[in-house]
């Protein structure tokens, strides 16, 4: 088995009876495998003399390798190991979203294309042959319309309901004005704010009429779509829309 020995650094520098020929070592590689000295350029093998004894030196060959710098090896494992890890990551992510994101979305919203189902004061659909068999002639009752806005589902004097719905969020300052039944009229409690039966603006300090949404029935069910025509009350363009 090869022994080692510490040695002054001095090169080509030999110590009686230290067994070792000191010169500058270099890695290399042997036909034996052993650390060697390197040989001058040219020779197939070299003897030098120790405390008076010859010693055999076997043929020495040095390489050096280097990786080029744009390569790194197992790049293409290190990819799949990289999508594998973003994978396990987004899926579990996406999962606690979805929930989060449909809380932001309106009750009903995306029951009907564009449009919305009424809700009642429990959250229920609103039916209209229901609706109608518990709501006389003249009554505006409040339910969820568009974007969860308080508005007026009106039944004519016919005993049918009107083609359009009223939101109830005052053009004042944002409060739900009460239908006064008594009064036959919109009152606002906050500043007196009045309406007529049709949601038109009769006595300030409101200055707009109450905005309008389109009421259809779809299968029975009583459908809040946006209004982005005239206002049939004033002649004018929907403030609203």
């Amino acid at each position: 088995m090869a022994s080692s020995a510490l040695c002054p650094a001095t090169p080509s520098q030999i110590l009686p009876n230290s067994g070792c020929l000191f010169e500058r070592m270099q890695l290399c590689s042997t036909k034996s495998g052993l650390l060697a000295p390197p040989m001058a350029a040219g020779s197939s093998s070299r003897k030098a003399t120790i405390g008076g004894r010859k010693m055999g030196m076997n043929k020495i060959t040095c390489q050096a390798t280097s990786i080029p710098s744009d390569r790194v090896p197992d790049m293409k494992k290190r990819e799949l190991m990289n999508l594998l890890l973003l994978g396990a990551i987004s899926l579990p992510t996406a999962g606690m979203l979805i929930p989060y994101a449909s809380f932001f979305v309106p009750p009903g919203s995306s029951s009907n294309v564009g449009g919305t189902i009424a809700k009642d004061a429990l959250g229920n659909d609103v039916d209209e042959k229901q609706w109608l068999k518990t709501h006389p002639a003249g009554d505006r009752t409040l339910t969820q319309g568009l974007k969860g806005d308080p508005t007026y589902l009106i039944v004519e004097n016919d005993g049918t309901l009107a083609t359009y719905g009223l939101n109830a969020v005052c053009t004042h300052l944002g409060c739900v004005v009460p239908w006064n039944k008594a009064e036959n009229k919109f009152q606002c409690p906050c500043h007196g704010s009045q309406y007529d039966t049709r949601g038109k603006v009769v006595r300030g300090p409101a200055p707009l009429s109450l905005a309008l949404a389109h009421c259809d029935i779809d299968d029975g069910k009583v459908v809040f779509r946006p209004w982005v025509e005239e206002d049939f009350r004033t002649g004018l363009a929907p403030w609203w829309a």
